[in-house]
């Protein structure tokens, strides 16, 4: 009887593992999967509107955030590059959600859902994303903003339109540049490598920052953050148009995971309300010997903004 009792205990025991893999095979299949369209995660911000992320039928490749109630004016549009030319379009949620609370669409590249890890030889041979992807969403924008049946109609002002990114973001911010509907641009934790031969696969040279036609800022995390030389350099080179350089010693990981972006958003949307929305206050934190940033002692300013 004792046999026959441990046999079933053994038997039950491993019927409920094999249950426990396989719902935990479930969760995973599940965080990889497509989520229907629509609001997704948190809501949040510290501007005047809850902005949430949001996945959309027509742009699956790339994340919307966007206020959870449109304003009637039209809004500034941002263009997000992930760290690492990520494809998971949450990976900044925090900070990208902040700055659409307030006031502006956000289009990030990347699905808003994790990707299955590709293994093909071809995935090692460039990034998850590209700078095309960003055209894209410029493009996408301004089809949906002109169309009356979409609740974005009217909503997004392709005139008034900036690009950043993180790290290889920030790369592909730096290649897209040149593109005439960009207004302005934000890099942060990045700039073009001083020593070819980087882990992202983006080409872009030195040479192409002559092609920058709007004002652009640099944040590093500081002399710990291993893009800070580059975008040091970079910078040294920019005689042609406005350019901003400040960092904060954070490292390289900036301030994305602290509460609403920290000041890596902080810094964002006051650059983007000066630049986009030619909001005089928000421009004093960067303009002049005196500027906002220049009076904060954590942080260190090595170029203001102008020619």
């Amino acid at each position: 009887m004792r046999k026959i009792c441990t046999a079933r205990l053994l038997a039950g025991l491993l019927y409920l593992f094999s249950a426990g893999i396989a719902v935990t095979g479930t969760a995973i299949a599940a965080d990889n999967a497509a989520p229907a369209p629509g609001f997704i995660g948190e809501q949040g911000g510290r501007g005047d509107r809850t902005a949430v992320a949001q996945s959309r039928a027509d742009l699956r490749t790339h994340t919307l955030y966007r206020s959870v109630t449109l304003p009637v004016e039209p809004l500034p549009l941002l263009i997000w590059g992930n760290g690492g030319c990520s494809d998971y379009g949450l990976s900044h949620d925090k900070f990208l959600r902040d700055i659409a609370s307030h006031g502006y669409i956000v289009i990030s590249l990347g699905y808003a859902w994790r990707q299955p890890p590709r293994n093909d030889p071809a995935s090692r041979e460039k990034d998850a994303t590209d700078v095309e992807q960003m055209s894209q969403a410029m493009t996408w924008a301004a089809g949906r903003t002109a169309d009356p049946v979409d609740d974005l109609y009217g909503h997004i002002d392709t005139r008034r339109i900036a690009v950043a990114g993180h790290s290889c973001g920030g790369l592909q911010a730096i290649k897209i540049s040149a593109d005439p509907r960009i207004s302005t641009s934000i890099i942060f934790d990045s700039g073009v490598y001083n020593q070819p031969g980087g882990r992202s696969k983006i080409k872009v040279s030195k040479d192409e920052l002559a092609n920058l036609h709007g004002p652009i800022a640099y944040f590093t995390g500081g002399p710990t953050d291993i893009a800070h030389p580059n975008a040091s350099d970079d910078v040294s080179r920019i005689k042609h148009v406005p350019v901003f350089f400040g960092w904060l010693p954070v490292g390289h990981g900036g301030t994305f995971s602290a509460p609403d972006g920290g000041d890596w958003a902080e810094v964002a949307v006051h650059w983007l309300d000066w630049q986009l929305k030619g909001d005089k206050e928000a421009g004093g934190w960067f303009l002049g010997e005196d500027c906002d940033l220049c009076r904060d002692k954590r942080w260190t300013v090595e170029r203001f903004a102008g020619p």
